[in-house]
């Protein structure tokens, strides 16, 4: 049994932040918080980690990085296990010990979104879960115009590699592409096309509109059948969002604007907001600041979306950005993530969960994540120059909950 005692840590808890602390990891589980020491077998492995706070491993619900990881540059495609292996080194080092990865079946022309690509890939992720140094899911993104997607997407779900699905819809006119030209612009410059060639996928995919609605509820209804928790992307309205919630989907990603994510709270569907859209202070395809929905109290949830990195990083920036004690900015990538996808098992530091941890400290300013824990496993470890950590407590004040 691997036993590993982790001393002189600031822990974060779900409701207080305990200094100069420690815990016991037993077995691949939290055995203890502040065990007594005559509770610490003699043969534990004990790490010193002074300087750093000590947190749930990040759950990463929606992180698309591994499609460029496969296919870095359009239509130049690596092999396929590669890929695997090389993202989940990233997520290690990033502190993400529960990534979804977030694979489109949007068409069957676009590289690693081709349907028959993106069904490998996801076969791949699930053959590499024995050899993985963290506990990779999958997401699945439906796209609604895209019927050929339907029987594939309903055979790897009973095939069990489905973790998430979410269905979005990328026509031109709403959404993320609010206008034809946003949509036209995105197509040029993602999938090298011409604006010929993108005006004309434009034309097929609101054509292939119709009995989308039908499709969307027998993958719905299939995947909550099988136990699957469900999402919609780029909700835009009120409307939407009570049109999906009828639908029974149980999440929305990246709503449009605020008065959306609050319909989605009416609703209570959590919401999942871009991790870069925090550090950067503004959305990408102008929708709203994930900080304003975060500030209002309609943002639950922070994903990656296209760089790991980030995690981490947006939420000590919510936690400054949004006055939050750390422990709830935390909880925007562990705990809420967590619930929201049916995992009782972890996000929070309690005994008897998954030791799923990380350790991070502040270098150069940045947060960064010293220590990676995956079922009790150290799978990533990096020393900085000596000097480099900042011996300080965080910096945010802890809300106590009574």
């Amino acid at each position: 049994m691997t036993t590993t005692y982790l001393t002189h840590a600031t822990l974060v808890l779900p409701d207080r932040v305990l200094q100069d602390s420690a815990l016991l990891i037993e077995d691949g589980r939290i055995a203890a918080i502040e065990p007594a020491p005559a509770a610490v077998p003699a043969h534990a492995t004990v790490i010193d980690l002074r300087g750093h706070a000590v947190m749930p491993g990040l759950i990463d619900v929606h992180c698309d990085a591994i499609e460029k990881e496969a296919e870095p540059r359009a239509n130049v495609l690596f092999p396929l296990d590669f890929a695997v292996a090389q993202v989940d080194r990233r997520n290690a080092a990033a502190g993400i010990t529960t990534p979804y990865h977030a694979l489109s079946f949007a068409s069957n022309q676009f590289g690693v979104r081709n349907n028959d690509t993106a069904a490998t890939l996801v076969r791949t992720v699930a053959a590499y879960r024995a050899s993985s140094l963290v506990d990779n899911r999958i997401h699945c993104r439906y796209e609604v115009t895209d019927a050929a997607a339907v029987p594939v997407l309903e055979m790897l779900m009973a095939e069990g590699v489905v973790d998430l699905l979410s269905v979005m819809d990328h026509s031109p006119g709403q959404g993320q592409f609010k206008t034809l030209d946003a949509y036209l612009s995105y197509m040029m410059g993602n999938h090298g096309m011409s604006r010929e060639e993108a005006a004309d996928a434009a034309a097929k995919k609101t054509a292939e509109l119709d009995g989308a609605h039908e499709r969307v509820n027998r993958l719905v209804a299939r995947a909550h059948e099988l136990g699957i928790p469900t999402a919609s992307h780029d909700d835009d309205s009120p409307q939407r969002i009570a049109a999906m919630q009828a639908l029974g989907v149980r999440m929305s990603e990246f709503p449009i604007n605020l008065e959306t994510a609050r319909a989605a709270a009416t609703h209570a569907l959590p919401t999942i907001l871009g991790a870069p859209n925090v550090l950067r202070g503004k959305s990408q395809s102008g929708s709203m600041r994930a900080i304003d929905a975060i500030h209002a109290g309609v943002g639950n949830i922070l994903c990656s979306d296209y760089q790991p990195s980030t995690l981490i990083a947006s939420a000590y920036a919510a936690a400054r950005q949004a006055d939050l004690p750390l422990n709830e900015a935390l909880a925007l990538v562990t705990a809420n993530p967590a619930d929201a996808c049916l995992l009782a098992d972890r996000g929070r530091l309690a005994p008897g969960l998954r030791a799923d941890l990380i350790a991070v400290a502040t270098v150069a300013g940045q947060p960064m994540v010293t220590h990676t824990w995956s079922a009790g496993r150290l799978v990533f470890s990096a020393g900085y120059p000596a000097g480099a950590v900042q011996h300080a407590a965080p910096r945010q004040a802890v809300r106590e909950v009574a």
